[in-house]
């Protein structure tokens, strides 16, 4: 994008050529050409902080990867959610969730993309969502979810196939999500092993100063793996695991993308997500012989 900026010393010469215009455009004489109309405006520009440019750069790639990832599911023959999740902190990390769940809530897959997490604390809330189970259908004599009609309770729950994407830079509450959607039996974990800290701190240490001592203090376990649930140390290690290439990674090519698609595909021909049949209306009539209609 070309960004021409012209530069006035002066105010009042911005107003003459404002009032110019104006007797141009009440004349409308032959000289009131076009040309003459496109009169340069004063143009502010502020230059991005470092911070400013990565966050921008950064949410160029969450666009760019979440539009490949439909048109990947698209070809693929099948429908797609795409969530990615920078971090596990407050508001903002909810409101991604937000704003990526609940639209696509009723796809045949999903990908929650968890490379790059910084951590937080909202794993649980998230494993909440993902853990709802339909077990009732809505339907009307002509409509269901299929034609605009409702879906099913429990409302938005996701009923088709799950995938997290993992790197080396998942970190903390990131790799607490992943191993809960593992442990629980919610889906597949794709890409390579993570960070690996898996003990967790209160952030209550503060000092004289206003600062803050942090260290690790609180370890987890559960009955299956026990303390540390292999991510201390450790890393998730994923379901599939594979590396996006640098030279491919630098001219655009997802290759861990991309394997979680061919995982879901897989998945879906295996398993595929459908609409249970309604079956046939029950017969209430009243039966011949029967007097009343106790059970």
């Amino acid at each position: 994008v070309r960004l021409e900026v012209v530069r006035f010393n002066s105010t009042s010469k911005l107003q003459e050529a404002r009032k110019l215009k104006a007797r141009l455009l009440e004349s409308k004489g032959e000289d009131a050409t076009e040309s003459v109309f496109a009169l340069p405006e004063p143009l502010i520009v502020v230059p991005l902080d470092s911070e400013g440019n990565s966050n921008l750069w950064y949410t160029a790639w969450e666009w760019k990867t979440r539009e490949t990832a439909r048109h990947l599911a698209a070809d693929a023959g099948f429908t797609l959610g795409y969530i990615h999740l920078r971090d596990m902190a407050g508001a903002p990390a909810e409101d991604a969730f937000v704003r990526g769940f609940y639209p696509d809530y009723d796809k045949e897959a999903l990908i929650v993309d968890v490379r790059n997490n910084h951590g937080g604390n909202i794993d649980s809330w998230l494993l909440d969502v993902l853990q709802k189970r339909a077990w009732m259908y809505w339907e009307g004599r002509s409509t269901n979810i299929t034609n605009g009609g409702l879906g099913w309770d429990e409302q938005f729950a996701f009923r088709g196939h799950l995938v997290v994407l993992v790197n080396e830079h998942t970190s903390s509450d990131g790799e607490a999500f992943a191993r809960g959607v593992s442990e629980l039996g919610l889906g597949k974990i794709v890409g390579r092993r993570t960070w690996g800290g898996g003990i967790w701190l209160s952030s209550d240490n503060r000092l004289v100063d206003g600062g803050i001592a942090t260290a690790p203090e609180i370890g987890v376990y559960n009955e299956h793996i026990g303390l540390g649930l292999k991510i201390e140390n450790m890393g998730v290690v994923p379901d599939v695991e594979v590396d996006n290439n640098p030279r491919a990674a630098f001219d655009g090519v997802d290759m861990q993308l991309e394997r979680a698609i061919e995982v879901l595909k897989d998945w879906l021909e295996s398993e595929p997500i459908v609409l249970p049949e309604r079956g046939p209306y029950a017969d209430l009539s009243l039966r011949r012989g029967v007097d009343d209609c106790s059970l």
